[in-house]
């Protein structure tokens, strides 16, 4: 009688846990990006060169802009630079500048993508938190942004020349709604833009 010996049971090996997990994925997604290094090249680079606009030079100098905040629900809009009369509904593009630039420096100079929701001479009024304009609904202002700094509605009166209220669609978006964000001067319209998707 021959005894054939027993085959070796393999015990699978034992799944990284936690932090070893996290080592692990991360190593295997840096042999990824080793390998294919010509794809990410051209995104890293755009995402360099976007990060240094943002800091160095805000102002938008395509005429494709692509929107990443949930304040409207379009990501890509076509912009036409340049002063020209603005009427309600029309979505713009303006350069931040309000009190807002006290609380939150880096957003000074930023493009800023909104709705005109008021236009000069009309009447702003808030009742509790609830913003009108001539009497129509167009907003609630949150109490806190959310790194949990206060937030105050804007103050009630009627929108003066040169001025515009504008806001978002999303109810987190960072609008005239607030006194941090406050009326846009006409002045600080970078130009109309029509969204595309």
């Amino acid at each position: 009688m021959t005894i054939l010996p027993l085959p070796e049971l393999r015990q699978p090996a034992p799944r990284p846990r936690g932090m070893a997990r996290l080592h692990h994925a991360s190593v295997d997604f840096l042999q990824h990006m080793r390998r294919r290094w010509y794809f990410y090249l051209p995104i890293f680079g755009i995402w360099a060169l976007a990060y240094l606009r943002l800091f160095f030079d805000a102002t938008p100098r395509v005429p494709v802009l692509f929107n990443w905040t949930p304040s409207l629900p379009y990501k890509v809009a076509l912009l036409h630079p340049g002063q020209r009369p603005l009427h309600r509904g029309e979505f713009i593009v303006f350069s931040f500048a309000g009190d807002g630039v006290r609380d939150y420096p880096g957003l000074a100079g930023q493009p800023f993508f909104k709705i005109v929701r008021g236009m000069p001479g009309d009447t702003v009024t808030v009742q509790g938190r609830e913003v009108r304009i001539n009497g129509e609904p167009v907003g609630i202002a949150k109490t806190h942004a959310f790194d949990r700094r206060s937030l105050d509605p804007i103050a009630a009166g009627v929108i003066p020349p040169g001025h515009l209220y504008v806001q978002g669609l999303s109810p987190d978006s960072f609008d005239s709604r607030y006194r941090q964000s406050g009326l846009v001067r006409v002045e600080q319209v970078i130009g109309v833009v029509d969204p595309i998707f």
